[in-house]
């Protein structure tokens, strides 16, 4: 159906509806996103989990979005965008609910997997409704509305997230998507159209379940690797050779079978190859930074949970600011400029936290999450167009699916490596600076003459607790540290980027669910 027939046959009162419907849905999914993160400590006291368990919370819902966004366009084919949308939005709040009652960590892991795989489908559905419903004259500004909700949801979700469970619970991170869904799903019921189903319509099951066990058996090595000691442990054994199998088997299918899931002949494409590696980087550097900033505040600064969702706000607001700025830029400054630019600015945010301590003040705080949000913002678009720039026409939808793959794959690989870090370099620097801790080192015997005595049970207990704030301390300074040099390290990649002759029509917003 054409933009333009499609706009002819929906009034214009339903039209503005059917935005607000679709909108408030995109809303809904991008917020949980980040509204979960300031919530973590509470929820990992609730659940009993350790440190690098929590972030499981995090891991699931994105490695399932990961799984589901690809095939979301066939099952629009065989059943119907509408009802897949209605199926989407109810399974979402139910999944929503079930994660607010959850009593455990296993059922907590397991409804935000159920959130995760109902959800992915939210975004792109809802952006194909609106490029149905509005002419191409008016598409310009439908998607520029579209990508605000797309990025407002993870701007608001740190404040919201906080202030709920601040006041409330943080089981109303959850239950909040009760109220937003009901609107979405009763306004999509009404005004919304059904679309012609095709039943021809097929999926390379073999290529789709070898992705899939991929991923999950990668997450679930990742995830679980630190605390079983990784390759001493069967479990991870046995995970390292299902992920490798299944990748294994997925690469031979694609270049094998006559139409695999993915599109081999994508990565012919240079800027597109070179943008896949790009921005897995930046899903690895943004929601692995958020992760570690939540308990960085709260349980290294003893920020109050509201407090801590109001300083990560404007990392956020720089990125929506930045990308108003870029779009004005794009045609205008080279876009391998403006992506050296916006790593530049994320690889500087990241140097600045290196050397960051609990006594650093809220300003800092707030300034430095302000630059590197802008940093994402520098990217983002950018990024979208070079990626696409030399793709052909015909190749751009499935070039979508991959390009967001790549990021939520990124994100969560990025999540678990730095939460993983995080406990391995907190017991190495613990072990380190104990050793220290000996009658024979004069400098000790001084702090030691100053309560600190290793003779006493209590002073035993003040030194290793000393010990052990300093300890994670420098392991979080490593992380961000690690994070620097990846933002560095694909820098001179924009040297295989080659310049786009036009901009050609790429839809920005495609790539930022």
């Amino acid at each position: 159906m054409s933009s333009a027939s499609a706009s002819a046959a929906t009034p214009v009162a339903n039209r503005g509806a059917i935005t607000a419907c679709v909108i408030l849905a995109v809303i809904m999914q991008a917020l949980d996103t980040t509204i979960a993160n300031v919530a973590l400590p509470y929820i990992q006291g609730s659940v009993s989990a350790s440190a690098d368990q929590i972030n499981w919370v995090l891991t699931s819902y994105i490695v399932a979005a990961a799984i589901m966004t690809p095939p979301s366009g066939f099952l629009a084919a065989k059943f119907g965008r509408k009802r897949v949308l209605l199926v989407a939005i109810a399974g979402f709040v139910v999944a929503s609910v079930l994660c607010g009652l959850a009593q455990s960590l296993n059922q907590i892991v397991a409804f935000r997997l159920l959130q995760g795989l109902f959800g992915a489908s939210l975004v792109p559905l809802s952006q194909g409704i609106l490029l149905d419903i509005y002419t191409v004259e008016e598409r310009g500004s439908a998607m520029a509305l579209f990508g605000v909700s797309v990025m407002v949801g993870p701007v608001l979700g740190p404040v919201i997230g906080g202030w709920l469970t601040d006041n409330i619970s943080w089981r109303w991170v959850f239950y909040i998507n009760v109220p937003i869904g009901a609107l979405a799903f009763a306004g999509i019921v009404i005004f919304v159209s059904e679309t012609k189903r095709d039943a021809l319509a097929k999926l390379d099951w073999f290529g789709f379940g070898m992705m899939s066990l991929f991923i999950a058996a990668l997450q679930l090595f990742l995830d679980r690797g630190e605390q079983l000691d990784w390759f001493s442990s069967g479990e991870i054994m046995l995970e390292a050779i299902v992920c490798a199998a299944a990748f294994y088997l997925l690469l031979v299918h694609t270049l094998t079978a006559e139409k695999s899931f993915v599109n081999p002949k994508l990565f012919l494409d240079q800027n597109f190859t070179v943008s896949m590696i790009f921005i897995f980087v930046v899903g690895v550097t943004y929601l692995a930074s958020l992760a570690l900033m939540t308990p960085y505040l709260q349980t290294l600064m003893g920020y109050p949970v509201i407090t801590a969702g109001i300083v990560m706000g404007p990392r956020g607001l720089g990125t929506m600011l930045c990308m108003f700025i870029v779009g004005r830029l794009i045609g205008k400054v080279d876009t391998r400029l403006l992506l050296v630019l916006g790593l530049g600015l994320t690889a500087w945010a990241m140097y600045d936290m290196t050397g960051w301590t609990p006594d650093v003040s809220q300003w800092t705080i707030v300034s430095v999450g302000f630059i590197q949000g802008a940093g994402l913002g520098f990217l983002f678009v950018p990024l979208t167009t070079i990626a696409f720039a030399t793709l052909p026409a015909h190749m751009r939808g499935d070039g979508t699916g991959l390009y967001n793959l790549s990021r939520n794959i990124g994100s969560a690989v990025g999540i678990s490596i730095v939460s993983a870090l995080i406990v391995e370099n907190t017991q190495s620097n613990h072990e380190s600076i104990a050793a220290y801790v000996t009658p024979f080192n004069h400098a000790f015997n001084a702090v030691a003459a100053q309560g600190l005595s290793p003779v006493t049970a209590a002073g035993r207990a003040s030194l290793n607790e000393i010990i052990t704030l300093q300890s994670t301390i420098i392991a979080y300074m490593d992380d961000f540290k690690l994070l620097m040099l990846m933002s560095l390290a694909v820098i001179p990649l924009v040297l295989l980027l080659r310049k786009p002759k036009a901009a050609p029509a790429v839809d920005h917003s495609a790539v930022m669910e």
